[in-house]
């Protein structure tokens, strides 16, 4: 029965990266959007917002402030945070991802360490970063555990973690959540927006999210009680933080996957 386990994390894991380095320009894409649009002033002022009163409101300089981005894709919240002027370390597990934030990045892209890493299995060193953020990743891992007690082990004591995600696949479990799913297309395609959850290979997806352990959770409810048996001191969380950061467009696109955010102390 454990090889049968470790057998399925690890063709996840193969599954996972291959999509994603296939997936890779078409994403930077999305970041594109998101960096020409209202989402780089709203993504930005939360971030700072957050770090800074965590912080003590200027008690450290930006440039003090060490930050893990993991899963950074092609670079979006690396690039604000690197513009806002804090230590920023990009992280992502698909070499091709990588290779979209840099160019995105262009002339910043010299002050990020971008880094090849596996969310679960992380290389750096314990308490080597004050924050810990992700996004839209969780929900992707084979072992989201074994990912929390790593981000964890890398943040220094009293040190910041935030997590934004959404219950991204519940539709392939719950038809009641199908039904809602279906109607934002019917609203996306009747506003003549463009559908970020239709394009190339995302049947390919739909098939791996089938078989994560986080599609049918009940989120964020889940991970609240996974990292307070991690003996944090703080977890709380913000149950559509979309609102606040996504664009109009967005908004419809994810009107029945609300986005949330989980702030830790650890």
């Amino acid at each position: 029965m454990q090889e049968n386990k470790v057998w399925n994390e690890q063709k996840l894991a193969e599954q996972n990266h291959a999509y994603w380095n296939r997936r890779a320009p078409g994403y930077s894409e999305v970041n594109q959007e998101e960096l020409a649009g209202i989402q780089r002033m709203t993504w930005s002022k939360l971030l700072d917002r957050e770090i800074t009163q965590h912080f003590g409101n200027g008690s450290l300089a930006h440039r003090e402030i060490r930050i893990l981005d993991i899963g950074a894709g092609p670079g979006f919240l690396s690039i604000l945070l690197a513009e806002l002027g804090y230590r920023v370390t990009a992280a992502d597990f698909a070499e091709s991802m990588i290779e979209e934030a840099k160019v995105n990045a262009g002339e910043i892209s010299e002050k990020i360490d971008f880094q090849r890493e596996n969310a679960m299995r992380l290389t750096f060193s314990e308490q080597s970063f004050d924050v810990v953020l992700s996004r839209n990743l969780t929900w992707n891992l084979p072992d989201p555990k074994a990912a929390y007690r790593e981000w964890l082990r890398v943040l220094k004591p009293g040190g910041l973690m935030l997590v934004f995600d959404a219950n991204w696949y519940d539709f392939l479990v719950d038809e009641g959540k199908k039904a809602a799913y279906d109607a934002d297309r019917e609203k996306v395609a009747e506003l003549g927006l463009e559908d970020y959850n239709i394009g190339d290979g995302f049947d390919v997806m739909d098939e791996i999210a089938r078989h994560l352990p986080m599609t049918g959770e009940k989120r964020p409810e889940w991970d609240k009680r996974v990292l307070l048996a991690m003996k944090v001191t703080e977890v709380n969380t913000v149950e559509d933080i979309g609102s606040i950061v996504y664009s109009e467009k967005e908004k419809v696109n994810y009107a029945s996957t609300p986005m949330f955010m989980i702030r830790v102390v650890k």
